[in-house]
């Protein structure tokens, strides 16, 4: 696969995530916590499900080579 045509296959697949994740916000398993004036976001679910996409889209660009 030509590698101009790989970095814009994934930046395309970026711009889909980051309109996916605009809408989305937080997944469910994300942990947030509020106490005054300090705030606590852990994103859990959030990293899982990142780390399957790019080892799919690793996976996948793998195989062409």
């Amino acid at each position: 696969m030509n590698p101009g045509k790989l970095f814009i296959l994934i930046g395309v697949l970026l711009i889909v995530v980051g309109i996916i994740w605009t809408f989305i916000g937080k997944l469910p398993g994300d942990i947030s916590f509020k106490k005054g004036n300090m705030s606590f976001h852990f994103p859990i679910m959030t990293s899982i499900v990142i780390s399957i996409i790019l080892s799919l889209i690793l996976f996948i660009i793998g195989k062409f080579r």
